[in-house]
């Protein structure tokens, strides 16, 4: 019997079951990836959300956002991105690389509604996120539904690398629909 890493289908699997895994526990290290933009003038931005779901059938995942953040921004100018996730407990790297579309307005208002209201708080901050201000605190939070977005990112190629006793990485993209393919790690 093979272990799950010593497969490019193995690895397909554990990539899915660690992003559901993190979806659906706040304590597992896929719920709160690294995302990463690039900025309307060139430079790379990485910053932790919070996952929201993910669709293995479909290759997609979700984040939420404030629409007046600096990824919007970015995402307007190229809407490619980046996420990154380490799950130590099985010494996998997971790099997806998708396109992301941003919902905001009546298309996502029911999602609203679902998200507690400490969460809300997240959406909707005065003055904007990223806006200098003279102290600390010197910020309200005033949550808003107008200023709550959805990310959809949809994946297009995963890069993932165990690092176990012998290291193996593997690449899986959607024109090759998700054949995988080994890569010298």
């Amino acid at each position: 019997m093979s272990e799950w890493f010593e497969t490019t289908d193995g690895l397909w699997a554990a990539l899915w079951d660690a992003l559901r895994d993190g979806v659906a526990d706040a304590r597992h290290p896929a719920r709160r990836p690294t995302f990463a933009t690039v900025s309307p003038d060139g430079w790379p931005e990485a910053r932790t959300v919070v996952l929201r779901t993910a669709d293995a059938q479909a290759a997609a995942l979700t984040v939420h956002t404030d629409l007046q953040s600096d990824k919007i921004k970015s995402l307007q100018a190229n809407p490619r991105g980046a996420l990154h996730v380490w799950v130590p407990e099985k010494d996998l790297q997971i790099r997806l690389q998708g396109h992301v579309a941003i919902a905001s307005g009546d298309a996502i208002r029911p999602l609203w509604a679902e998200i507690p209201d400490h969460a809300q708080q997240s959406y909707g901050v005065i003055p904007a996120p990223g806006t200098p201000i003279p102290e600390a605190l010197d910020y309200v939070k005033a949550p808003d539904p107008a200023t709550f977005a959805v990310l959809n990112c949809a994946v297009t190629q995963v890069d993932l690398v165990h690092l176990g006793k012998d290291h193996r990485r593997a690449q899986f993209s959607r024109v090759r629909h998700w054949q995988g393919q080994w890569l010298s790690p």
